[in-house]
């Protein structure tokens, strides 16, 4: 019997955010691929291959491949043809396959790339939704992220000042992923508005998480990967 290949989104980080549908796929894989990365002193780190050890699958079914962290797509795409082409094999065999992203594995994730290329190659494929990081945070903060008729903005790293500006004259909610990747722009506009309300976020769903809407923190702080903003003109009523 061939079963689809599952693509399980594992939320932003605490196991216990992962959906029951999601959990039940992984319990019965015999194979589930994650990513890993490689640090600059050579160690191998895996956020979602801890939350899997923490939702009890088994180390042997777990298949880590290695993510290169870059702009440079070439490489990430060449590990993400591996995978594809394992999954593949397996899935034909009668394997149950699972493939996994942090958050939800249709926003903002970069592995829906292997779910395309199996679409398209006619094999079975099903995406289990998660929760994205901003919805987590959201919860952290105690926000009512978006109200009534307000708009809510979802943007990447490659926001700048202005376009920020653009975006809250509407009085809506503006939020960032990836961070990392405009700090400069995030601190020049802390610098522009102080008037905004700015919800940061890091490590969301982990023991190391942080929360601070202390604009001189903010704009003081170096953001790691793992981290987003929230910016509101004000706390909605």
């Amino acid at each position: 019997m061939s079963h689809p290949i599952q693509f399980v989104s594992l939320g932003p980080g605490d196991p216990e955010l992962i959906t029951l549908k999601g959990w039940r796929q992984l319990k019965g894989a015999d194979a589930v691929y994650c990513p890993e990365t490689l640090t600059r002193d050579g160690r191998r780190l895996s956020r979602a291959a801890d939350i899997l050890l923490q939702l009890g699958v088994a180390e042997d079914a777990i298949r880590r491949f290695h993510l290169p962290m870059s702009k440079q797509r070439e490489r990430a795409l060449e590990a993400y043809d591996r995978v594809y082409a394992e999954a593949r094999q397996l899935q034909a065999r009668g394997k149950r396959v699972c493939i996994v992203a942090e958050g939800d594995a249709g926003f903002y994730s970069s592995i829906h790339y292997i779910y395309e290329k199996l679409q398209a190659a006619g094999v079975p494929v099903t995406h289990i939704a998660g929760i994205p990081a901003f919805i987590a945070a959201g919860a952290l903060g105690g926000l009512h992220v978006a109200s009534q008729e307000q708009r809510l903005t979802v943007m990447p790293g490659n926001a700048t000042a202005e376009e920020l500006e653009h975006l809250m004259a509407d009085g809506g909610t503006v939020v960032i992923m990836k961070l990392s990747q405009c700090t400069d722009e995030v601190h020049r506009c802390i610098g522009r508005h102080p008037e905004y309300t700015y919800h940061y976020f890091e490590n969301v769903g982990t023991p190391e998480e942080v929360y601070t809407c202390d604009t001189h923190r903010i704009a003081a702080t170096k953001f790691p990967y793992f981290s987003l903003l929230i910016v509101q003109k004000a706390h909605p009523q």
